[in-house]
């Protein structure tokens, strides 16, 4: 599988080690270029094209491409940004293979669809919104090559103005840019090609991130019982907020663990009575409950109440030595106190510890961290580094981080997942990946991915926290 996610500087060395290899680069760029006019043959009728080329190896591509498409019989304007002259290496052999006219970078007008090729992911500089407005208002499709130009491919985030493209083709491995938000919109639908760099380059690499795909969720033994796939707790609020509670326990049971029980107070479970059948509950002190081994995850957070009261319950929840997922109000309920919670987590090393913060909830218990860090997958890494937790940072472009690393960013989320109660629900799930004995970083990525396929297929109308309990 091609998941993996390479930084412009990892991509740099990617095309470096296939030249090591014997790969000789210009022959790269000649593939790269046809697989890109390939894909624009492969979309679209034949319609007068406009190459814009930068004065990089992005540019080189743009002129593989204009010569492709003319020696193909479409009309093709290639204009460059910079000139001829300066061009070097690679980018300055492929325009001297070029055999039409050179423009200069402005006029868009005729064009019935132009071909970006002015700056790759690795821009260091902000694009103009001028040009960028240009291309965006010309009135015709855009195909990106590698990224937009102005498209940030670490981050995901425009420098300066971004191009708006339909199609972006990319080589070898998709960048970080290309999934995160807003970058995923502005390029549009992705192609991936390969250009002839091997696969072996990766285990040189080792890149840390990937896309959240390939996931294998557990499966019931041949003649196992319902302990063998765990036993979930989930801590309830007070009577009048056992809504999100609920939500995270039936969840955790439609997902796989095989028994769940809610823990609370007697007035809140009086509520859940006359909710529940086939989860249990209990009003047992949550550390004599937690006494039984067995019950092995324990979900806490959704309407918990914000306090002293619920920081005491995380405590005893991550003594206990049990799975945790910690959500919602177990996370805000320690922003004064965050060295307390992380100190926490360490007391019990290897028992797997999972936060679901949104932004808001994140930025109030990871104080200190910039928002702006970088990227929201350096973001997650930090806070996972500096909590000793896998670390879901929730959004529309979810992104999973492990103490050592590892990322995934998850991309089948639909829109309509934002909606009350859905956090509750995966906050669930991912307690009952962990009750049923998977390891901390792969039970937080099946619950991501699982909950986002169980929007997917709902379909975008009607979709409530219930109906997503329906799907799953």
């Amino acid at each position: 599988m091609t998941h993996e996610l390479l930084t412009p500087e990892e991509m740099y060395r990617a095309d470096a080690l296939a030249a090591a290899a014997g790969v000789p680069p210009l022959a790269l760029m000649e593939t790269a270029g046809r697989v890109v006019a390939d894909e624009i043959v492969r979309r679209y009728g034949a319609r007068p094209v406009l190459v814009l080329c930068g004065p990089g190896n992005n540019g080189g591509d743009g002129f593989v491409v204009a010569r492709y498409l003319k020696a193909w019989g479409w009309p093709v304007r290639l204009a460059l940004l910079g000139e001829r002259a300066a061009l070097k290496g690679d980018a300055a052999a492929m325009a001297a293979r070029w055999e039409g006219p050179v423009e200069a970078v402005g006029d868009m007008i005729g064009a019935g669809l132009i071909v970006d090729a002015l700056f790759g992911a690795g821009l260091s500089k902000d694009f103009p919104e001028a040009l960028a407005g240009a291309i965006n208002r010309a009135g015709c499709p855009v195909v990106a090559v590698d990224v937009p130009s102005g498209l940030d491919g670490l981050t995901g985030q425009p420098r300066g103005a971004s191009v708006r493209a339909e199609v972006t083709v990319t080589f070898f491995r998709k960048k970080p840019g290309h999934v995160l938000l807003p970058g995923r919109e502005l390029c549009g639908a992705v192609a991936l090609a390969d250009i002839g760099i091997p696969r072996s380059v990766l285990q040189e690499i080792r890149p840390r991130a990937s896309i959240n795909c390939g996931i294998r969720l557990p499966q019931p033994a041949p003649g196992g019982h319902k302990y063998g796939r765990g036993h979930a707790v989930v801590v309830s609020g007070g009577p009048l907020h056992t809504g999100a509670s609920r939500l995270a326990a039936e969840a955790a049971l439609r997902s796989g663990a095989g028994l769940v029980t809610i823990s609370g107070g007697p007035e809140a479970l009086a509520v859940h009575a006359s909710h529940v059948t086939a989860i249990m509950l209990s009003g047992m002190d949550l550390s004599a409950l937690l006494a039984d081994k067995r019950k092995n995850a324990v979900c806490i957070g959704p309407a918990a109440g914000v306090g002293a009261g619920t920081r005491d319950l995380v405590e005893t929840v991550l003594l206990s030595g049990a799975a945790a997922v910690l959500d919602a109000d177990a996370l805000t309920s320690f922003a004064e106190e965050t060295g307390r919670l992380f100190r926490l987590i360490e007391m019990v090393p290897g028992r797997p510890v999972v936060m679901t913060p949104h932004e808001g909830e994140f930025a109030r218990i990871f104080n200190g961290l910039d928002a702006s860090y970088n990227s929201r997958i350096e973001l997650a890494r930090k806070a996972a580094e500096r909590s000793g937790a896998v670390v879901v940072l929730k959004g529309a472009d979810t992104v999973i981080a492990a103490p050592d690393g590892r990322a995934r960013v998850n991309v089948n989320a639909p829109p309509g997942l934002a909606t009350a109660g859905s956090g509750d629900v995966l906050a669930g799930i991912v307690t009952a990946m962990l009750a049923q004995g998977m390891a901390g970083f792969e039970a937080a990525c099946a619950a991501v991915w699982l909950h986002g396929e169980a929007a997917r297929r709902h379909g975008p109308r009607g979709l409530t926290a219930e109906t997503l309990l329906e799907s799953l």
